[in-house]
């Protein structure tokens, strides 16, 4: 492959395809190891996600996207690879957060990180519970990525963590791969398709989302008045006692 043809745009470096474009024959195992460097350190909120694990799935039944050729990749490796990888990542980030704690988080905004992250993150992890929301996190961008060490950090215990993210894993990588991998064998000119399909994906994850976070607000409208300020997302620690 010549480096020379690549995207120098970093704005461009969030399509997949740059992605598949460098790992070249290696794109398997690229897609993989993007999986779990998402679902477990902290700088991969800026990985490409969703639009990656769907456009997998459409090279498994097509080799040109865009007028580019790409390596074919083998469907029962990523539907057994994805699922392990993002399962890995998300273990590796719960036991970080477990260890380090709030120092894994204590870092000023920068390109990267912002702290408003880590607030979403908690948000969801407080109004859906522990196991509903590392389930639901896995369809969200960067909160699947720092739910998992919060998760850790908050002190849910490490077997249950544990079956609620194969849970997570296994819907969010196969259900992609296989959209991906229909599309791309039943849809002519797919790769039109692929970021409206990422859109409609994201459309859907966030629809249960939508209706609990409603619904909690409802609540928080009862005798209580204080509720919505009792339900805002606390970096203290201290609703988790």
């Amino acid at each position: 492959m010549d480096l020379a043809t690549l995207p120098l745009n970093v704005t461009e470096w969030l399509h997949p395809e740059a992605w598949l474009q460098l790992f070249g024959t290696f794109a398997t195992v690229g897609v993989l190891v993007i999986i779990f460097a998402e679902t477990g350190l902290l700088f991969g909120c800026i990985l490409p996600g969703d639009s990656l694990l769907f456009t997998a799935g459409i090279l498994t039944a097509v080799s040109t996207i865009n007028g580019e050729e790409f390596q074919p990749l083998p469907l029962p490796w990523l539907l057994v690879g994805g699922p392990i990888a993002a399962i890995a990542g998300a273990q590796l980030g719960h036991l970080l957060g477990a260890r380090y704690g709030r120092k894994l988080f204590d870092r000023p905004d920068s390109r990267i990180f912002r702290q408003e992250w880590v607030e979403k993150a908690e948000y969801y992890f407080t109004r859906f519970g522990p196991a509903k929301a590392v389930v639901l996190a896995r369809f969200i961008p960067i909160v699947r990525t720092f739910l998992n060490p919060l998760a850790g950090m908050l002190g849910m215990d490490r077997r249950k963590f544990f079956v609620w993210n194969c849970v997570g894993a296994i819907l969010w990588t196969d259900t992609l791969f296989l959209l991906g991998h229909f599309l791309g064998s039943e849809v002519p000119d797919v790769e039109r398709y692929i970021l409206p399909g990422v859109a409609v994906i994201l459309v859907l994850s966030v629809i249960p989302i939508v209706r609990e976070v409603l619904k909690g607000r409802k609540a928080d409208r009862g005798p209580n008045k204080n509720g919505p300020e009792e339900s805002r997302p606390s970096l203290s620690g201290d609703s988790y006692r």
